[in-house]
């Protein structure tokens, strides 16, 4: 299996991702600054933990902004996770004024006051293109983990690739192309989680 680069932007799910992934027998470079971005990954990782704002910070100052973006134009199969994939987009309310990578058009969102914040564990998601292979192997609604208080709102909702109810119904995953990106934390899903990671290093 090729080599699938694994974004170190001071994360704090880097290594549960990358254990995820070697259970798998991937192997795994970890970037941490542009420098080190291979000139030609074979597929690309952006996983997140943390607050959108301090997370684009670090991206853009290690270097790995730019990469990410020219990588993804090319044609690099691409997965963002958790934050990883809110920083797809324009921006956030939870960093005001702060510009995500916006390969997307649209903003993130925080959940309606009323409900209890962070969603934490599992829940289900619907599928939109039951077909795709980020889906093989998978059951019609199958559960993630997910652990999040904000969430992407994109301008176009043909990318939308699977939905989750939390009193509010939210994006939670996208698919355009080369580029997977999902809301829920597919390294601590168990046999559903790692069956997605599976169907991403296939490409």
């Amino acid at each position: 299996m090729s080599q699938t680069v694994l974004i170190d932007y001071g994360a704090g799910n880097l290594r549960s991702v990358a254990n995820a992934l070697q259970s798998l027998d991937a192997q795994v470079v970890v970037v941490s600054s542009g420098e080190d971005f291979p000139e030609q990954p074979a597929r690309i990782i952006l996983p997140g933990v943390g607050s959108f704002g301090d997370s684009m910070e670090e991206l853009t100052q290690r270097g790995l902004a730019e990469p990410v973006r020219r990588h993804i134009a090319a044609g690099v199969p691409f997965l963002g996770i958790c934050v990883g994939y809110q920083l797809l987009f324009e921006g956030s309310e939870e960093s005001p004024g702060i510009a995500g990578l916006g390969i997307f058009a649209g903003q993130v969102k925080r959940f309606q006051p009323g409900k209890k914040i962070p969603h934490m564990g599992w829940n289900s998601t619907q599928l939109t293109n039951r077909d795709h292979p980020c889906w093989m192997g998978l059951d019609a609604e199958p559960y993630f983990y997910f652990v999040h208080s904000y969430f992407p709102e994109p301008a176009d909702p043909k990318i939308i690739a699977a939905v989750t109810d939390y009193e509010e119904k939210f994006a939670a995953a996208i698919i355009k192309d080369n580029l997977w990106a999902v809301q829920f934390h597919p390294e601590k899903s168990q046999d559903s989680g790692l069956q997605l990671l599976r169907n991403f290093l296939a490409q």
